[in-house]
């Protein structure tokens, strides 16, 4: 059985809003993003940039940050982004 990682990432949107996301194909995923066929939130406001990507080992990891970094205010998100808190930082913070 192949290990395929796990990603959490963040994508920059044309609107300079973020979208979190997780997947396992991060380059599939960012192309769906900008084909308009990946989330919703992100159809109108492309095309959309990484601007954040982490590998997990596990599918749970990876949605944890995810939900993690969504509970954050704009200042949290972009200290993290510029920082690289870990993810048990970002949880306190």
């Amino acid at each position: 059985m192949e290990n395929k990682l796990h990603y959490f990432y963040v994508l920059e949107c044309r609107d300079q809003s973020y979208y979190a996301g997780y997947t396992n194909d991060l380059e599939k995923r960012i192309t769906a993003h900008n084909k308009g066929k990946g989330a919703k939130y992100t159809r109108s406001r492309r095309p959309v940039v990484v601007i954040y990507q982490k590998p997990y080992e596990t599918k749970q990891e990876a949605m944890r940050a995810e939900k993690l970094f969504k509970q954050l205010s704009r200042k949290q998100k972009e200290k993290y982004l510029n920082e690289g808190w870990n993810d048990e930082n970002m949880a306190t913070e």
